[in-house]
């Protein structure tokens, strides 16, 4: 397993978005601040809630060309929209219904992203390495999707 994630990401992340309202550029930055400073990642980005269709449109990322729809409740992004509890995979191809965007991504850690006014959809980090993410790696990212949805929530 990596070096576990440092807490001072979410930090680093309030200092970055100060100030910034605009949601696509908070997203773009938060995506970018999780791939430069996360070690053995190979995506991070988010998928954004559709409530016309109750799926996950692509958001900003980055990492390799991604799928673009996701159905609620299907894979790891779309059961963490369903049940609104972060979904840490340590291995991505015993995950039942796990959709394969990138076939070298093994183990996955997804923090659904809501607020009091309703879903925004997820945050979905993706590693090359089977069991990756640690729960105190998941902690640290709860924390830092808190800080994040402070940035990005308009009311």
């Amino acid at each position: 397993m990596s070096d576990s994630i440092n807490p001072l990401i979410t930090e680093q992340l309030d200092a970055l978005l100060h100030g910034e309202t605009n949601v696509i550029a908070n997203l773009s930055n938060a995506s970018a601040l999780l791939k430069q400073t996360l070690d053995d990642v190979n995506w991070a980005g988010f998928y954004l809630y559709q409530p016309e269709t109750d799926d996950l449109i692509l958001g900003p990322f980055q990492g390799n060309v991604a799928c673009m729809h996701i159905e609620n409740n299907r894979g790891v992004c779309g059961t963490a929209l369903a049940t609104q509890e972060t979904q840490r995979v340590a291995d991505v191809h015993q995950f039942a219904g796990h959709i394969a965007c990138d076939s070298a991504s093994n183990a996955e850690v997804v923090v659904p992203l809501t607020t009091a006014t309703g879903k925004i959809g997820v945050m979905d980090i993706d590693s090359p390495s089977k069991d990756r993410f640690s729960a105190d790696d998941q902690a640290v990212l709860e924390e830092f999707a808190r800080v994040l949805l402070k940035h990005i929530d308009k009311d």
